[in-house]
């Protein structure tokens, strides 16, 4: 059947093959790509809500998997929101659920989110194109790449003044109980080894896109190194032992429950105590998880848009940013990159010992910050005019 379409891919092995034109499939016509996006990140993260505003984001994603009853659908996280695209069989239940959890950001968390909903039609007949691949990230995680325009098209349509209303979901709000079954907040941020976490946005122009990223690949193997750079670091990966870092998922999946934040902060004190000693329950090996828990980050992905977390220093970070200057100066890409100490982890899991994933930011708001940046220089190359602020 056609929603199985993205599962049945055969797997890439490399992430370095998102150049690679037979690494991907163009994706049924009739498909959807459905868009979401915190309106006012940029405030909110700068008055330090960084941490709600990535578990809306992450929020969305349940939502869609869930009210699809399955894992299996291509998405791309982006830190204040995320791309997907559904299946027609999906999409009516997609968007109730997502217009709920519109209704629902706004109640529990303050923050309002955009939905938006362009029919994969529509972004061929304006010329462009999106085709996809499963990247085999690890044995128990995969990926969807992105290749083609149509992506960045689709978001401008929603976000522009001029088509924002068209494109807009009108969908009632679904009914449920926990809409987003699976969506955990509970480590403690990551820090660095090397002291720094980049959130990096790069995206090439011009018309050889493809010697561009592959410029920027190489670029980044050299500087921060192809295992070095992840920024979980196995050693440093712990449960939070705060109660205050339970905050996002208290108020979104368990509004009313005056128990919630002590019942998951004994949870969470339990997992340490699990993890520290390498204990197997009937459910979880916990010496196992946290190298499976690290394999199931998406640390890194493409969607158009070369999207990066990446642990370093400040050596390694100053070697990038020359290439990455030198290359824009030379008009072949537009970069944005935001810099802290640590990666902040949002967590959708299904089974803990199988179907899960991970969504990694930098600290303060890593892809929201990296975005101003970038799309400045976007703007200096290609004259696109400046969006609605995310």
């Amino acid at each position: 059947m056609a929603a199985d379409f993205y599962a049945r891919l055969p797997p890439v092995e490399r992430f370095d093959r998102l150049v690679d034109d037979d690494a991907y499939q163009a994706l049924p016509p009739d498909w959807t790509v459905v868009l979401t996006d915190v309106t006012g990140s940029t405030v909110a993260v700068q008055e330090g809500r960084y941490r709600d505003v990535n578990y809306v984001g992450a929020a969305s994603i349940a939502a869609v998997l869930n009210a699809a009853g399955r894992a299996d659908l291509p998405f791309v996280f982006g830190g204040d929101g995320a791309t997907l695209v559904v299946p027609p069989e999906f999409l009516g239940p997609a968007l109730a659920a997502l217009a709920a959890l519109q209704e629902h950001a706004v109640e529990r968390l303050g923050l309002a989110l955009r939905v938006g909903a362009v029919p994969l039609a529509e972004v061929r007949a304006a010329g462009h194109e999106v085709a996809v691949a499963r990247y085999q990230a690890s044995p128990r995680y995969a990926q969807a790449l992105f290749r083609g325009t149509g992506l960045g098209w689709a978001e401008r349509q929603v976000k522009h003044p001029d088509t924002a209303v068209r494109f807009a979901s009108r969908a009632a709000p679904a009914a449920g109980e926990d809409p987003y079954a699976g969506l955990e907040c509970r480590w403690r941020d990551v820090k660095s080894p090397g002291g720094e976490t980049v959130s990096l946005l790069v995206e090439a122009v011009g018309d050889d896109r493809d010697a561009t990223y592959r410029e920027v690949l190489d670029a980044l193997s050299r500087t921060f190194g192809d295992e070095t750079a992840h920024p979980v670091a196995i050693d440093r990966l712990q449960l939070s032992a705060s109660p205050a870092k339970l905050g996002p998922e208290v108020r979104l999946r368990h509004p009313g429950d005056p128990f919630a934040r002590v019942r998951l902060w004994a949870l969470s004190l339990l997992g340490r105590v699990l993890i520290r000693f390498g204990l197997e329950t009937s459910e979880t090996d916990w010496d196992r998880y946290p190298k499976l828990f690290r394999g199931s980050t998406d640390y890194r992905k493409f969607d158009g848009v070369l999207r990066m977390v990446l642990a370093g220093g400040p050596a390694e970070r100053a070697a990038l940013e020359a290439v990455l200057e030198r290359l824009h100066r030379a008009g072949r890409l537009a970069y944005g990159l935001h810099v802290s100490d640590r990666a902040v982890l949002t967590c959708l899991v299904y089974k803990r010992m199988g179907q899960q994933v991970h969504f990694v930011d930098g600290a303060g708001g890593g892809y929201t910050q990296a975005a101003v940046g970038f799309k400045r220089r976007l703007r200096e190359l290609t004259a696109v005019p400046e969006q609605v602020a995310g």
